[in-house]
């Protein structure tokens, strides 16, 4: 298992040093691992070129068996831990969520749970939603909150709403109106969004050019920037405008440091999932976690 557990951190990181660090064992100890699980396998696993590895093609036919072994395991303990300590202790529930959505009332939902479950805890890991997916891929989390639907079959997702999207400016901004009929005012306009999700069609990053594109702005410039935080605060130094959820300005709102404009031909917003493994361990306080961010969700998205 601690080789498959190796196996599948570098193929994740994407080098032996950032996988002995993650996994709290020295690097010799790891590719001694490696170096085992590539001999009884009687194939090598990875390409190195200097600190940096890839996946041969024998590596790539392994990783999914590899993640479902550790997603298993990782299952099997949940429901040992479960069944061996009902009705005693404090239960950990560990949930990977997008980092943008922490700033959202599914904060107020995670409150509410651990209210209703005082003796639960949540224990949280922001990602991106590839990175969210791969968590709950691999069993490293039972749920998992990203923005639009997962195509792996391996894993399922269940629908939470939808967060609006509106035009968030500086509160200086030229543009003075609270509501346009279209987005030909920001003509000329840098935008600043996400870094499109690689492999992925449908990803935050794309919408926003998407949008920019299909409402006429030809050419648009768009700065990636991959930090909620950093784009607020470019925005309020007056770097850009960009598209974003009210629900991640709402201190900004609040201030007047920034001010948020809405669109009428503008009807968009990213869809909100919780992602689980298909056939994984359904523990009790994963459901009912599930089911409080069902009951605030709905009221918080549209």
């Amino acid at each position: 298992m601690e080789e498959i557990e190796a196996f599948v951190c570098i193929a994740r990181t994407g080098g032996f040093t950032e996988a002995s660090r993650r996994l709290n064992r020295s690097q010799p100890a790891i590719s001694r691992r490696i170096h085992e699980l590539e001999r009884s396998l009687g194939a090598a696993l990875f390409e190195r070129a200097g600190r940096r590895v890839a996946l041969t093609e024998a590596g790539r036919a392994l990783l999914p068996y590899a993640e479902a072994v550790l997603a298993s395991m990782r299952d099997g303990e949940r429901a040992v831990r479960e069944a061996s300590r009902e009705g005693m202790g404090a239960r950990v529930l560990s949930l990977a969520i997008v980092g943008t959505l922490a700033d959202s009332h599914i904060v107020d939902a995670l409150r509410a749970f651990e209210a209703r479950f005082p003796q639960a805890e949540v224990e949280l890991r922001t990602a991106t939603s590839r990175e969210v997916s791969a968590l709950v891929r691999g069993g490293e989390a039972s749920l998992g909150l990203r923005y639009f639907e997962e195509g792996d079959p391996q894993l399922e997702s269940i629908p939470l709403g939808t967060e609006k999207l509106l035009v968030v400016v500086p509160a200086g901004h030229p543009v003075t109106a609270s509501r346009l009929p279209d987005l030909r005012a920001f003509e000329g306009e840098r935008w600043l969004g996400f870094p499109p999700e690689r492999g992925s069609s449908d990803s935050y990053g794309r919408l926003l050019e998407r949008e920019l594109l299909a409402n006429g702005l030809t050419d648009p410039s768009i700065t990636r920037i991959d930090s909620l935080t950093a784009q607020r605060r470019l925005v309020e130094a007056g770097f850009g405008v960009a598209l974003m959820p009210t629900s991640s300005v709402r201190e900004e709102l609040r201030i007047g440091s920034l001010r948020v404009i809405e669109v009428a031909n503008l009807d968009v917003g990213l869809p909100v999932v919780v992602v689980r493994r298909r056939g994984g361990h359904r523990g009790r306080l994963a459901a009912a976690l599930l089911d409080v961010l069902r009951e605030h969700t709905s009221a918080g998205l549209s």
